[in-house]
């Protein structure tokens, strides 16, 4: 018999696989349907302070290689969470729940740090990929060192919750960005979020298909990219990851784990292989072990050989 369970932050997961944010993560029965079918845990659609109404559709679109989406974070805000979402999953709370918070201020990570906890999440997910709307090109907090480490240490400040921090791809050093965070109470992070922005065009009307224009882009296309940064972050902080980017199958999986990876995210797997998907990929993931003579998925944690 194979082990495929894992700690992450204190926290036991039965197996390492997990729901990305902004994936199915709407209400608490959507929630409880992807551990039903096969998920290790579940991160919520990273919520706000107050309604954020997002973009106006289309707001997606996928192809066989690659997914692009340009939602626009939308979510009802904390209060939905505080007096729906979470009471109702934690009532007979199935698997740990990871919940993602956003904002563009700063000291708004606080906040929202603090009222979450209060739902009793296992595990806070700090999105800084939102531009900073202090700053004065608007920039991501997760592009620029010090922003990144200010969110960092706001939210540390005012929770005794894990908290991990969604970082960016789109940078040119993501090992640094890591580094300062883990510098300013990061307990791990979440590597990485989409990449881009890219831009998809409808060849027939020679207009774009999204209605923001552009989008981030995920999916297969983008999984040997997302294992590097994956890589580069375990090398700098040795800190515990959740693997997102790309993960299909589960070779994807095992992939991202030797890279580092304690857990691995998926989303848009659920747009190819449905959310019975995530049963699909554990028992793939125990072929593997079971061929490879693994016992215990500890055994292949940052185990590549570069």
């Amino acid at each position: 018999m194979v082990n495929l369970g894992i700690k992450f932050c204190g926290v036991e997961f039965a197996n390492p696989t997990v729901l990305a944010s902004g994936i199915l993560g709407v209400t608490a029965s959507s929630l409880k349907n992807v551990i039903r079918n096969g998920a290790g845990g579940v991160t919520t659609k990273s919520i706000w302070l107050e309604e954020h109404k997002g973009h106006r559709n289309p707001t997606m679109f996928g192809t066989e290689n690659y997914f692009i989406n340009a939602v626009g974070l939308s979510d009802a805000g904390i209060e939905k969470a505080v007096s729906e979402t979470f009471p109702e999953y934690n009532d007979e709370k199935p698997a740990p729940i990871i919940a993602s918070i956003v904002a563009g201020k700063i000291d708004d990570f606080g906040l929202l740090a603090e009222k979450i906890s209060d739902c009793n999440p296992d595990i806070i997910e700090v999105n800084i990929s939102c531009p900073n709307v202090e700053n004065e090109f608007g920039k991501p907090f997760a592009c620029v060192v010090g922003d990144a480490a200010a969110v960092t240490k706001v939210v540390r400040a005012h929770t005794k919750k894990p908290i991990i921090i969604k970082l960016s791809p789109n940078v040119s050093n993501i090992g640094e960005i890591a580094k300062a965070c883990m510098d300013a109470g990061a307990d791990g992070f979440c590597a990485v979020n989409t990449f881009g922005p890219g831009l998809v065009i409808d060849i027939n009307t020679r207009m774009p298909i999204l209605t923001n224009k552009v989008g981030g882009v995920s999916g297969p296309g983008i999984h040997p990219l997302a294992v590097k940064c994956v890589y580069d972050v375990f090398k700098a902080t040795g800190a515990p990851i959740i693997g997102t980017g790309g993960v299909m199958t589960g070779e994807d999986v095992i992939e991202m784990m030797m890279a580092g990876a304690r857990l691995v995210g998926m989303g848009t797997m659920v747009y190819y292989r449905g959310v019975e998907g995530f049963k699909k990929v554990v028992s793939e993931i125990e072929e593997w072990c079971e061929k490879n003579g693994v016992k215990n998925l500890e055994e292949i944690i940052g185990t590549v050989k570069i």
